[in-house]
């Protein structure tokens, strides 16, 4: 078994010891996790309510499927723009400062909207805040990452703080309309105490860590060839699945309008969701190690579930509707988690904003796995960093 090299020292850092090198890293991983967590307490507990909220404004179904469609747009569009800004530029915190410091301020302002149209221009930019801070953040912990030598580790280690505070985030909201039937503005307001705890943890992660590419002595390869053709097959696949998903805030709105549960339940429901995701992102990771690129099939079929059960049926069917609206999250995440990129491989900068990796159907053989020299055992992947060919589940060489 051929054992990977130590990475050498970056030079900003060269009086630390490996050791020391990767519990600063891990120190990192932990602070921007907490970071995201306290984000998606606030983010995601405004999207949990934003559907009667608009309701209660006045807005019609159409104006809310407008609003959240086109902030969704924005939200992964703009990820190009912010990316290759990163790039040109490096300067990797001040533009996820920006960002998040956009995305936590209009949230709170949503209690002070007068109309559906103030609260929908507040909705978008909250949209374009998330679209501006995650490309840099993601390369920055990828430099971390690998100095920890594990990525997966490093964000899986994020992604559940992510989801912990998505969860706790629809949570609490619930916990205030339960309290203050109706009372949305409050909930809204509410939420400005975790966002001045997120910017809190910001500015320390930014005065902790000013270079977080120190701990990193290895540079991305960066490739400009053209991509292969399963890219592109899956790409439209996915605008395929996209184009019959509604966003949550359009769900609730239906909720609200049709007395389908009460408002306090509304953000409930999206909080199961939210744990339904997280939960099953791993089963199905794992899944995906085993069978391949045929597990995305049934949790496709599983989504088409979602419009009948929202939208054609009574309290009961809602109730179900999270196990079915999750899927399609869910079949994303194995993508995006489980799969791995081949020596071969058309490579771009992580904070591109593009996901560039060749999804193979079929994991590894163990034989093949033990010829991967020390210099293939990585390549930039999924959030744009290098990432392990040992994955969850598979047989390490």
């Amino acid at each position: 078994m051929i054992q990977p090299d130590e990475p050498e020292l970056p030079s900003g850092v060269s009086g630390q010891s490996n050791g020391s090198l990767r519990r600063s890293a891990l120190r990192f991983v932990l602070l921007v996790g907490a970071m995201s967590f306290f984000a998606d307490f606030t983010y995601e507990g405004s999207r949990s309510i934003l559907g009667p909220f608009l309701a209660a404004l006045g807005a019609s179904a159409l104006a809310v499927g407008v609003i959240t469609g086109f902030g969704e747009l924005l939200g992964y569009g703009l990820r190009l723009v912010s990316g290759r800004l990163s790039d040109r530029t490096q300067q990797f915190w001040p533009i996820t400062i920006s960002g998040y410091v956009l995305q936590m301020s209009v949230v709170p302002l949503l209690a002070l909207a007068g109309s559906w149209q103030i609260a929908a221009v507040l909705i978008v930019l909250e949209r374009v805040g998330k679209a501006t801070r995650n490309p840099p953040r993601d390369v920055m912990l990828s430099h971390a990452a690998h100095q920890m030598s594990g990525y997966g580790w490093a964000f899986g280690l994020h992604e559940a703080f992510d989801q912990a505070g998505a969860m706790v985030g629809p949570l609490a909201m619930a916990a205030v309309l339960a309290e203050r039937a109706g009372g949305y503005r409050f909930a809204f307001a509410t939420l400005a105490i975790p966002a001045v705890v997120m910017l809190s943890l910001l500015i320390t992660a930014r005065l902790l860590y000013p270079r977080p590419e120190e701990m990193d002595s290895h540079a991305p390869q960066i490739g400009s060839r053209r991509l292969p053709r399963v890219f592109w097959l899956y790409l439209v696949g996915a605008m395929l699945v996209a184009a019959g998903f509604a966003d949550f805030p359009l769900v609730a709105y239906h909720f609200a309008k049709a007395s389908v549960v009460s408002s306090a339940a509304v953000p409930i429901l999206y909080a199961v969701a939210m744990g339904v995701s997280g939960a099953g992102s791993l089963l199905f990771g794992r899944l995906f190690d085993r069978a391949g690129i045929a597990i995305l099939v049934p949790l496709t079929l599983g989504s088409a579930l979602f419009a009948p059960f929202v939208f054609l049926g009574g309290y009961w069917l809602a109730g179900v509707d999270p196990l079915s609206w999750t899927p399609e999250h869910l079949e994303a995440r194995a993508f995006r988690r489980e799969s791995t990129c081949h020596e071969q491989d058309h490579r771009i900068h992580p904070s591109s904003g593009l996901r560039r990796c060749a999804w193979r159907a079929r994991p590894a053989s163990r034989s093949t796995a033990r010829r991967r020299t020390s210099a293939s055992a990585t390549r930039p992947c999924a959030t744009g960093s290098a990432r392990p060919r040992s994955m969850p589940g598979r047989p390490k060489a």
